[in-house]
């Protein structure tokens, strides 16, 4: 018998992959990691226009201070995540292969916050948006697309469903599940304020059913706060990749999102939980987002953990306060398995999309070896967005856009279920990616 407050998936999307969980951080309360001697902050850590620097080298800073930002709409500002001194400015090189600025901060010791902080004051929905772009948050444990733009409801659009992402689906990944556990009434408090300043009518929070304290946890909170009229949680079976946009809008609506086309077109918007917990917490007290909740695992790691990291902080910093390695990582992850980027070396620091940081051991790792396809189809059968990836992978290797388009190669989202499922081992997704890179660079020309 479900809960008050409480349903299932109306729908199941085809394909996807039957992924091993290994929650085993699940339990483990997430602890403050205390500033590190210094941050890397790279300028975009978000989709759209990178930001500029607005500070120079020698100024002193303060924590949450914006030290970078964009006129661009698609943008979101950066801030300081300790005290203290800029030590240099210059190019750092993104895992995707593109080069930005970055700010160096050393730490003064002192954790001052900026004497700019205050609490917004909020009246209307401008003033709202407004807020929401001034805390810096972005899509958490994604691509990291600006909340602000995603909240900003175009004209004669409606919408009247806020969809909150908690399926957390990727294997190892507790933090969405540890925010629920840890800050359940902030993420409902932001849920109804979210509601109240857009004019979204109805929520649905949607969980993956490995998951059951934080689904209990969260009925609980919607009854107590009589919202079991406007939000519900959605429990959804364990099966990757719920998480995905595509994917949770129709788990949770029964609507599809056509392709090429974002949630608004079906009158939904969707926020990640954590960053509608943190979302709360600015309104609250005017601290934009300079810390991320952040899952250590892996094989390799001496005592995985959930960490509040700020952001900017090494990944090294964050292995040595787990007590460091068991033995050397074949592999070290930002983000989940299926679509984290993989790291070249301990000093890339976490970024405002990163949720977890994986050192895995080479039984754990899925290393693709590349030999001939023999033609099973399972790549076809797994692609939830019903694409054919051995196809694709030809074209792209042809450099031929114009089958690229056909194919379209641009709806994949680099779940990474064809070469999870592919029994030669296949590099499926990055010729998936790359097809994708083909039909841009035509476009562009």
């Amino acid at each position: 018998m479900l809960m008050r407050g409480m349903r299932k998936a109306i729908h199941k999307f085809r394909g996807g992959a039957h992924v091993p969980h290994h929650k085993d951080t699940a339990e483990l309360e997430s602890v403050r990691m205390p500033a590190p001697a210094t941050v890397v902050l790279p300028m975009q850590q978000h989709i759209g226009a990178p930001c500029t620097p607005t500070v120079k080298v020698g100024d002193q800073v303060f924590v949450g201070q914006v030290i970078g930002d964009s006129d661009a709409f698609v943008s979101a500002p950066i801030h300081a995540p300790i005290s203290g001194t800029v030590k240099a400015i210059g190019p750092f090189l993104l895992s995707r292969g593109v080069s930005v600025e970055a700010i160096h901060i050393e730490s003064d010791g002192q954790e001052t916050l900026w004497e700019g902080i205050t609490k917004p004051e909020i009246n209307n929905k401008a003033d709202f948006l407004k807020a929401v772009r001034a805390s810096g948050l972005v899509g958490i444990g994604g691509a990291g697309f600006p909340t602000h733009v995603k909240l900003n409801i175009r004209e004669g659009v409606t919408v009247d469903t806020l969809v909150i992402n908690g399926a957390e689906c990727e294997p190892y990944i507790t933090s969405d599940y540890r925010e629920v556990m840890e800050n359940a009434d902030h993420i409902i408090n932001g849920i109804r304020r979210v509601m109240e300043y857009t004019g979204i009518p109805n929520a649905l929070i949607g969980i993956e059913n490995n998951k059951p304290k934080a689904i209990a946890l969260l009925a609980e909170k919607i009854v107590a706060g009589g919202l079991e009229d406007r939000i519900q949680v959605v429990e959804l079976p364990s099966h990757y990749p719920y998480g995905a946009e595509k994917m949770l809008v129709y788990a949770t609506t029964g609507r599809t999102v056509p392709l090429g086309g974002l949630p608004h077109d079906v009158g939904v918007v969707m926020v990640n939980i954590s960053g509608i917990a943190i979302l709360d917490d600015y309104l609250d007290t005017g601290i934009p987002l300079i810390r991320k909740r952040v899952t250590v695992a892996g094989k390799a790691i001496a005592r995985p953990s959930n960490l509040i990291v700020p952001i900017g902080t090494s990944i090294q910093d964050v292995v040595d306060f787990c007590g460091g390695y068991n033995v050397e990582p074949d592999k070290i992850v930002a983000g989940g398995p299926m679509m984290g980027a993989a790291k070249y070396d301990g000093a890339a620091p976490i970024k405002k999309q990163d949720n977890s940081i994986l050192c895995m051991t080479s039984d754990e790792t899925f290393a693709p070896i590349d030999e001939p396809c023999i033609r099973c189809g399972r790549c076809v059968d797994a692609c939830p967005m019903s694409l054919m990836p051995t196809m694709i992978e030809r074209y792209a290797r042809l450099d031929n856009p114009e089958m690229l388009k056909k194919l379209n190669a641009s709806a994949c989202m680099e779940c990474g279920s064809c070469a999870f499922e592919c029994p030669a081992r296949r590099p499926l997704v990055q010729y998936l990616r790359q097809g994708k890179q083909v039909e841009r660079k035509a476009v562009a020309k």
